[in-house]
């Protein structure tokens, strides 16, 4: 493990080949039988009226808009079966903050789902976990006790951003706070849940800023050991708000230092992803030569992102084919990484 004040001072330094090497021999100690993982699953977004108006987003719709929705049982479910056709395993299914759907929609939904379908749910980001609680009346532990004993399998990251109640401020101000993003993961690992995290970089935060958001995540792993994984990627600005105030986008040099320090400061976290959806193939590629172990999803469906102005595409076909030619043996992973499919 290296300090937080030496995690720090690799942001300042230029020597970015020397911080790969170092990412990647920490990956060789977690992973050294040379595979790199990906899945099959599908982004569902079941709504996306939200309250919140995060100026890094172009997916939400304010309520009343007329492009806004809540999709029906029949939608979703058609999306799942589509998602089993292809092999997929999973959905990653995220939304807005709507206030006018409580606990008892979700339960219904996710019930629903597993009565239809073998496939594990990876749902609701911490943000709208707790505005489920709060819309709800109820605290956040039987919040999220209710959603697993109704078919949640596990929580995904998203919502994180910058783990700093100044950054919040500043991009996401009626989102949920630092304190209620680390509540909502706590407590699921204490229910017995896994969980990923995530940092979205590059939105004007500060080098200490990103470090905080490190040592958080790291904090609670060693107190529960309930990440599966850490994804950190970069803010898209095309089609945002923010995007007026932030003039350039991470640079793949930037990304790929900041992934190679994440995998050295976050060896407690058994995964660390490299992202094609917002830097495309060829840095991912590079990416497991700093520090990556896996590449993510096909993504068979992908909103929030991509209204934002990302527009990168991946088969599985061409994912299998960058682990290959970087010197690494393709798995097609479950939503828990879990490698094994005979692939």
């Amino acid at each position: 493990m290296i300090s937080y004040a030496e995690a720090l001072d690799l942001f300042g330094s230029d020597d970015l080949i020397g911080i790969g090497m170092q990412a990647d021999s920490v990956r060789r100690r977690l992973h050294p039988e040379g595979i790199v993982s990906y899945i099959i699953d599908r982004n569902i977004n079941y709504t996306n009226f939200c309250t919140e108006y995060c100026s890094f987003c172009a997916f939400y719709r304010p309520m009343g808009h007329p492009e806004g929705y809540v999709h029906p049982k029949e939608v979703i479910f058609a999306k799942i079966q589509e998602t089993l056709d292809l092999g997929g395993t999973g959905v990653l299914m995220q939304g807005g903050l709507h206030p006018g759907l409580k606990i008892e929609w979700y339960e219904d939904l996710l019930s629903s789902i597993k009565q239809r379908f073998p496939i594990h749910l990876h749902c609701f980001s911490a943000p709208e976990i707790t505005n489920i609680a709060e819309v709800s009346g109820l605290s956040l532990r039987d919040t999220i006790a209710r959603l697993r004993d109704a078919g949640l399998d596990s929580i995904p990251g998203g919502g994180a951003e910058i783990l700093d109640d100044e950054v919040r401020h500043r991009i996401s101000r009626l989102k949920c706070s630092t304190q209620e993003w680390v509540d909502v993961h706590r407590t699921a690992h204490q229910l017995g849940m896994r969980t990923t995290a995530t940092m979205m970089f590059g939105c004007g935060e500060t080098l200490e800023q990103r470090m905080n958001h490190l040592q958080i995540v790291r904090r609670i792993q060693e107190e529960t050991g309930g990440f599966t994984a850490f994804i950190p990627w970069t803010f898209q600005r095309e089609n945002t708000s923010l995007g007026r105030f932030v003039k350039e986008e991470a640079t793949a040099v930037e990304y790929l230092q900041t992934l190679a320090i994440s995998r050295i400061y976050l060896d407690n976290i058994e995964n660390v992803q490299s992202s094609w959806v917002t830097q495309g193939l060829k840095t991912c590629q590079l990416g497991l030569r700093f520090g990556g172990n896996d590449v993510g999803s096909i993504m068979i469906e992908e909103n929030v992102v991509s209204a934002a102005g990302a527009h990168h595409r991946a088969s599985e076909e061409e994912l299998r084919r960058i682990i290959r030619d970087a010197g690494f043996v393709p798995k097609q992973r479950d939503t828990l990484y879990r490698t094994y499919f005979l692939n």
